[in-house]
């Protein structure tokens, strides 16, 4: 005889995270669409359609959910990044310069900048960001080493080189955010981008 199949109830850990997530979507949109500072705790539980003590449940308050939404942010970056480097030429000099590139391209989108780089320094600190990005600096330190490793480029301190291309690239988003006319801005920081990536390959 067929066996009969009975419905499981969910488990509280998948109860737990459907919960999260249900908060995390609704904070991640109205951070992109009113800011950090506009954005209250009652909005989020009535977008998230939960109580406020289920968010305090999971979350100590505005800055601990902003920093969850930011960490996925950054990974939602990483693996965007992580994806046109291998779409390129993996290991090579070229391959970490269409990385970057698709970094500044993902961050002319409006929401994007909202969160990561117009509140996030403001809602978190500069100290607490860099403790987050950590992992995508040392993303574009190996691909550094990689192309060195492979003679794309003449050997360089590979902690130097890293420091000033994430630098480098961190401001040029900044500067687009910021910029009246963003798409001219950041065409002009791609262009300025293939030329030091450019020379750089061409001193080896």
């Amino acid at each position: 005889m067929p066996t009969t199949r009975t419905r499981t109830r969910p488990t509280q850990r998948e109860r737990s995270d459907s919960t999260i997530e249900e908060l995390l979507r609704a904070a991640r949109a109205l951070f992109a669409e009113r800011g950090y500072n506009a954005t209250s705790l009652d909005a989020v539980v009535e977008a998230a359609h939960l109580t406020k003590g289920a968010l305090y449940h999971h979350f100590s308050g505005k800055q601990h959910l902003f920093r969850a939404v930011y960490e996925r942010e950054q990974a939602r970056l990483s693996h965007i990044v992580a994806e046109a480097y291998l779409d390129a030429q993996p290991d090579s000099w070229e391959a970490v310069f269409v990385g970057a590139k698709a970094f500044l391209v993902e961050v002319l989108a409006p929401d994007v900048q909202r969160i990561n780089l117009l509140d996030a320094p403001g809602a978190l600190g500069t100290e607490e960001m860099r403790e987050i990005n950590s992992g995508c600096m040392k993303m574009m330190e190996e691909g550094v080493r990689r192309a060195t490793d492979s003679g794309d480029i003449a050997p360089h301190s590979v902690t130097a080189l890293t420091h000033l291309l994430y630098g480098g690239l961190c401001e040029t988003a900044m500067a687009v955010a910021r910029a009246e006319d963003q798409q001219q801005a950041l065409d002009a920081g791609i262009t300025e981008l293939r030329g030091l990536f450019d020379a750089l390959a061409a001193a080896r």
